[in-house]
């Protein structure tokens, strides 16, 4: 018995039923290779991004410090600009927002200051002292970054603990203090400016007729 064509009709339903199936196929086919939860290795998705960012679920991803708040310093001289690290010390660049929003650092001088080291202020009484009024601050230490050029810390006694509204800024490389004081930020212009700071005693850091903050800000 010959075989014969189906009826026009019917052949085409056929045709569109196998055309279906093949794009059904095909798409579970894209679905299983670029799924974001395929993480075999060589296929796409999130897996493949990970891999060609060279980060996975072990590694930190790369920080957009684009993102990270500014504060701007206004000394005398010029304007100083200080990116913020919450990632490395969350409570303490609040701490720094909140007094600095307050107008807290208006006209505080920089009552410590020594030549190639630091210059640190933040003491509403000059005097090294003094802080605000809110409570200190639990450590937030990381050896992540490294007390060099331009890295702004917060000021304590002997107490780990006791950070409050001081901070300075170094000068130099002055890692002997990593992993004992909160790093919070870094200079990222106006450098020279704090370069200009008036310098106080070279063994005590105790300035003469000190230079003061005009004003701090976060930066909108």
């Amino acid at each position: 018995m010959s075989h014969s064509s189906p009826p026009p009709d019917k052949q085409t339903r056929i045709i569109g039923l196998l055309v279906f199936l093949f794009v059904a196929l095909f798409a579970a086919d894209l679905l299983v290779r670029y799924s974001p939860w395929s993480s075999s290795p060589g296929q796409g998705g999130m897996a493949a991004l990970a891999s060609q960012s060279g980060s996975g679920p072990d590694q930190a991803v790369p920080l957009n410090m684009e993102e990270m708040p500014v504060l701007e310093l206004e000394l005398a001289s010029g304007t100083v600009l200080i990116r913020l690290r919450p990632d490395l010390a969350p409570a303490h660049v609040a701490r720094i927002i909140e007094l600095s929003q307050s107008g807290f650092y208006d006209g505080i001088v920089f009552h410590r200051v020594i030549e190639g080291f630091m210059a640190q202020t933040g003491d509403p009484t000059g005097t090294g002292m003094g802080g605000s009024e809110l409570p200190d601050l639990p450590a937030e230490f990381t050896n992540e970054v490294s007390f060099q050029r331009g890295v702004v810390g917060m000021a304590r006694t002997a107490d780990p603990n006791s950070a409050n509204s001081q901070f300075f800024i170094t000068f130099g490389d002055a890692s002997f203090l990593d992993g004992q004081y909160t790093i919070f930020g870094q200079v990222i212009q106006g450098m020279e400016f704090v370069d200009a700071i008036r310098k106080g005693d070279p063994s005590t850091g105790l300035v003469d007729n000190p230079d003061s903050i005009v004003s701090m800000r976060v930066r909108q």
